[in-house]
């Protein structure tokens, strides 16, 4: 049995409470589902800044009625530190992903991404020691890496932040660590790379690439590309993200107050990306005669990016279960159910 498997066994076993910040975002969403489906209690918290309720509806639909009656929400901000101790009120563990993500965004408005990634991640760290829970586990970034030239990239070398973005969560991580040794309250901080999967939103002007492409390519609209394509990425499925979550919070105190890289270990240009995204359309009945465009590259924007995951492996028992093909395939068929295209609707390809 996997260290996964039993965790998530145990949990069964003996339920707890958990606070999921940004529960109705992508990522939060998706760690709800997994906790109500093994028995958890759960207390979400969102200001819909990038959340949206019909990711929390199709949680409901999907777990059932009996489980989303152990499912509770506060419409708050963790700007508002009262609002931060309620939420943490009882909770035995805290997965703190709210956030104002997006490089392009910290770069049009740097105040609103630092009151959200600072000010409100200092207001739960507080929230959180002052209550004493069991564990608490925050969303980092490979965004910390900054300039830092090697890869794979491992967790003890960081360059100079190129983002006020990538300058937040890397403040995340020195809050962290004074915390740890001021006042013993120790965390684990994820430096996610890339995520990607279901519920992760298409609209918008920053959404992320694989979503926004799947988008644009079944209605036949354009896709650009930033640079010549080959920028690579570590893309990591959804399900690899959840996994790694609940590893960290049931963590022994040996793993805490570190870091973590959460991808695959692996690199995939935007070119192979496209790519792959086309085979996938396909596989599912949606012919795809869309070109991408080829456009300048994006400030701040790193050429390469891959993850070494040894320390995560080793320390948290993290074993990726997904690759990008992987999780493309079990991606594309919701990304088009999402666009709700008559026309287009695509066999099951599951």
């Amino acid at each position: 049995m996997s260290k996964y498997e039993q965790v998530k066994t145990d949990l069964q076993a003996n339920p707890k409470t958990w606070l999921i910040t940004g529960v109705a975002g992508f990522i939060g969403s998706n760690l709800l589902e997994t906790l109500l489906g093994l028995g958890q209690t759960v207390v979400g918290l969102d200001n819909f800044a990038t959340g949206h309720q019909h990711n929390l509806d199709e949680v409901r639909e999907n777990v059932g009625e009996d489980a989303w009656q152990r499912f509770s929400f506060i419409d708050g901000d963790i700007r508002d530190l009262d609002t931060c101790r309620l939420a943490v009120r009882g909770t035995d563990h805290v997965l703190h992903q709210a956030a104002l993500g997006s490089v392009p965004r910290s770069i049009a408005d740097p105040i609103a991404t630092n009151q959200a990634n600072i000010d409100g991640f200092l207001n739960m760290l507080v929230a959180a020691k002052d209550e004493e829970v069991g564990s608490f586990t925050y969303a980092a970034s490979s965004s910390t890496y900054g300039d830092h030239p090697d890869l794979p990239k491992v967790e003890d070398k960081i360059g100079n932040p190129l983002s006020p973005y990538a300058v937040t969560k890397y403040v995340n991580e020195l809050y962290a660590g004074v915390f740890a040794r001021t006042y013993g309250f120790k965390t684990i901080g994820l430096r996610y790379f890339n995520v990607f999967g279901p519920r992760q939103d298409p609209n918008g002007a920053y959404a992320a690439v694989i979503p926004k492409w799947t988008a644009a390519m079944i209605k036949g609209d354009e896709v650009f590309i930033n640079g010549d394509g080959e920028t690579s990425r570590d893309f990591c499925f959804i399900e690899n993200v959840v996994q790694v979550n609940l590893l960290a919070a049931t963590a022994r105190k040996e793993a805490k107050n570190q870091v973590y890289n959460v991808a695959v270990g692996d690199r995939t240009t935007l070119n192979n990306l496209f790519n792959a995204l086309k085979r996938a359309l396909e596989d599912c009945g949606i012919e795809i005669d869309t070109f991408p465009k080829y456009m300048d590259f994006r400030a701040a924007d790193v050429r390469h990016s891959q993850a070494d995951i040894e320390k995560a492996k080793l320390l948290l028992g993290y074993e990726p279960q997904f690759r990008i093909d992987e999780g493309i395939n079990k991606s594309v068929y919701w990304y088009m159910e999402f666009g709700k295209n008559e026309e287009r609707r695509p066999r099951n390809c599951i």
